[in-house]
């Protein structure tokens, strides 16, 4: 009975590890920000990221399923944003994305609390060259810059990865100074 019990313990602490190393915990190096993403999301090489991102303003890290289809972009960006502001910079966001986004359609944008950590959170889908695109985008002040993730999908492919974006997207954590 000892041996059976000890043996299912073995087999269960085993599954446990399993699932918790199929996430990947990715990082931006010395900025306290750290989450954990979907299984089998692996890191965009720089031509990925210059290929995907055709601009001098791309992130500098971006994680991605195997086919590039859906992605997690996130980013310090230099630009200061006040904690106080988060209301004026959401609403100028939003002006500027109606203005530059083709065929923007929101799903969501509002000021969100996530741990501790003020968040300028929008949900939205948009034209791409190709193909029609699903877009949560999160902004917050972080070490006098701002942290920005975006977790994006194909349209036809997000109701297939929403529940572990989500869920990733709950993972994230930032540590130090907010402003």
């Amino acid at each position: 009975m000892t041996s059976w019990i000890a043996t299912l313990c073995l087999a269960a602490a085993s599954a446990l590890t399993a699932t918790a190393a199929s996430a990947a915990t990715f990082t931006i190096p010395d900025a306290g920000v750290s989450f954990n993403a979907p299984e089998g999301f692996t890191q965009l090489s720089a031509e990925e990221i210059g290929s995907k991102y055709p601009s001098n303003r791309a992130p500098n890290f971006v994680v991605g399923n195997a086919r590039r289809t859906t992605t997690i972009a996130f980013d310090l960006k230099p630009q200061g944003l006040p904690k106080d502001k988060l209301p004026q910079a959401k609403a100028s966001f939003e002006t500027l994305f109606d203005r530059i986004i083709p065929g923007i359609e929101w799903k969501e944008k509002k000021l969100l609390d996530m741990q501790g950590q003020q968040w300028i959170y929008f949900e939205m889908t948009s034209r791409a060259i190709d193909t029609d695109i699903y877009n949560i985008m999160m902004v917050t002040p972080h070490r006098g810059k701002m942290l920005v993730f975006n977790f994006n999908s194909t349209k036809s492919e997000f109701p297939s990865v929403e529940k572990e974006l989500r869920k990733s997207l709950q993972t994230i954590a930032v540590t130090g100074a907010g402003e």
